[in-house]
């Protein structure tokens, strides 16, 4: 019964086709573009790869996805009758399910783009250096983690906003900001920089990913702790 309940919150979320189907494909195609301009206008190098950043962008835009889908549909879901942690979790499904058919297309895009050559350019736009160039089901497996991580957390900002508004928003935003500004302290003063460039380096693309699944997990249970006094 519950199954069946997240999974009409994930047809409620599909209903907005534009943000869903459309827009990260627009996106993609954007950034894609912009990127093939920019290598044509600049020197092609000695490297074996031309690296790019307009991946990048479908990333972003997970985040916006994420923020409004509570920002926006919460309000109307729990008037139909749908429980506050079975709009989350149904939504935590949706996260799950839209970076596994996202993540499965930046695995076609990194075989197109090896199959011809990174597009007749040498471009690497699917094939990010360190993180994404692995083999397929390591690319799929970080790039959906990856993906499912940046909706939650967008989804967290979303109840954050819903619960307190701009005051908790703000609030929230600068103790995420304090905690990295202290923990950059705290790692200039043990003179630890080297050390914890070395264990980034030397970590492996599926200890990368486990540690990525951590932090998603993380957020997900704040933001199961946020939705629960939730008024609208």
């Amino acid at each position: 019964m519950r199954l069946r309940t997240w999974a009409n919150v994930c047809r409620f979320h599909l209903l907005q086709r534009l943000n869903y189907y459309v827009l990260p494909l627009a996106v993609l195609a954007f950034g894609f573009v912009v990127d093939v301009v920019i290598l044509e206008l600049t020197p092609a190098g000695h490297t074996p790869d031309r690296a790019v950043g307009g991946l990048g962008s479908i990333y972003v835009l997970v985040f916006v996805l994420g923020v409004q889908s509570v920002a926006r549909s919460l309000p109307f879901a729990m008037a139909s009758g749908v429980s506050r942690r079975s709009y989350y979790l149904g939504t935590t499904l949706l996260a799950g399910a839209f970076a596994t058919a996202y993540g499965l297309l930046i695995v076609a895009g990194q075989a197109l783009e090896r199959a011809t050559g990174g597009w007749g350019m040498k471009m690497a736009f699917f094939r990010v250096p360190y993180i994404l160039e692995g083999p397929w089901y390591l690319t799929w497996l970080t790039s959906a983690v990856t993906l499912a991580l940046l909706f939650v957390f967008g989804t967290w900002f979303g109840l954050v906003y819903r619960r307190w508004r701009i005051v908790g928003t703000v609030t929230f935003t600068a103790a995420l900001v304090a905690g990295g500004a202290a923990a950059a302290v705290a790692t200039t003063w043990a003179q630890a920089w080297g050390s914890l460039g070395h264990f980034f380096t030397t970590l492996s693309a599926l200890g990368l990913t486990g540690l990525l699944a951590a932090v998603a997990a993380v957020l997900v249970a704040g933001g199961l702790a946020t939705v629960r006094r939730i008024t609208v």
